[in-house]
């Protein structure tokens, strides 16, 4: 008789998790026809790419290129010619710290917004092609599953995030990009396949493990691609992995036996003022401590 009693509750369990995990996917479709629609995304997308277009446009012009053809040929030879590496050129480097990549010097002057702005600038047509179609593939999904709000919240502090690790562990570097805040993305997505890996073939292992050899893949780069900044990415990816485990969509019946989403923002907001207030914290540690 006990063993019953343990299938049932082991196989209710496993119900409970397939529904939270079905409910998690199809959830957008219950949302108005804009509400449906990956916004943050796409707007955090072209922001990124209009101030590459202005910041590459700027390099050109330092360099030169006057003309719309003379400024496409120069964005194409830095793509196809310049490493992601912002301190590779004089005149990239000035151009950037300029509109706000990482630099400490700066940011011990009191720069503090140079822990925002690096998340949104690149270095070439490469780096943020690459970045802004990572950012894409995973955001239009990810947004639907954690709403528009809690995916904003993520993107942002674990990038923000990223910058505080490059700032602390790479002091001498300057760097910009968003792979930190994907990496952040990307841990996010991990725990939600965690918390639900009931609901996957197999018990989620193989979801688990394509996921770790992705990250793993991703972090090597940093080991045979010179200025890769591997602080960044495992700053933007522990705290993704932290924040999707405190937002990460899980549903359960209520007393009326309706789903509801237990870690909505609406319910988690002190967790996630307490989320923020951390990240301000790590920042001063790492001012004082740097």
């Amino acid at each position: 008789m006990r063993d019953t009693i343990q299938i049932n509750e082991a196989t209710l369990r496993k119900l409970r998790i397939r529904t939270s995990y079905q409910t998690a996917l199809n959830a957008y479709r219950a949302r108005t026809r804009l509400a449906r629609v990956s916004w943050v995304t796409w707007l955090l997308t072209g922001g990124t790419i209009l101030l590459w277009c202005i910041t590459a446009t700027k390099i050109a012009q330092a360099t030169g290129a006057h003309d719309i053809r003379a400024i496409l040929i120069n964005i194409v030879n830095s793509a196809i010619n310049s490493a992601i590496n912002v301190q590779n050129n004089d005149t990239v480097t000035t151009i950037l710290v300029a509109y706000g990549a990482k630099d400490n010097t700066l940011i011990l002057q009191g720069q503090y917004w140079r822990f925002i702005t690096p998340i949104f600038l690149h270095v070439n047509a490469l780096h943020v092609g690459l970045n802004m179609l990572n950012l894409v593939i995973l955001g239009v999904f990810l947004e639907r599953l954690f709403g528009h709000l809690r995916f904003l919240l993520i993107y942002l502090i674990t990038g923000i995030i990223a910058v505080i690790a490059s700032f602390y562990f790479a002091p001498q570097e300057i760097s910009v990009g968003a792979s930190g805040a994907i990496f952040g993305l990307v841990g996010a997505y991990s725990i939600f396949v965690l918390v639900h890996r009931q609901a996957f073939p197999r018990g989620g292992i193989p979801a688990l493990f394509w996921l770790l050899i992705i990250i793993a893949l991703n972090l090597s780069i940093g080991f045979f691609v010179s200025n890769v900044d591997n602080y960044a990415h495992l700053g933007g990816l522990l705290s993704g992995c932290l924040l999707g485990w405190i937002f990460t969509p899980l549903y359960r019946l209520s007393a009326g036996n309706v789903l509801f989403d237990t870690h909505a923002l609406i319910r988690s907001w002190p967790l996630a003022l307490v989320t923020i207030a951390g990240m301000l914290a790590l920042a001063i540690l790492a001012l004082h401590f740097t």
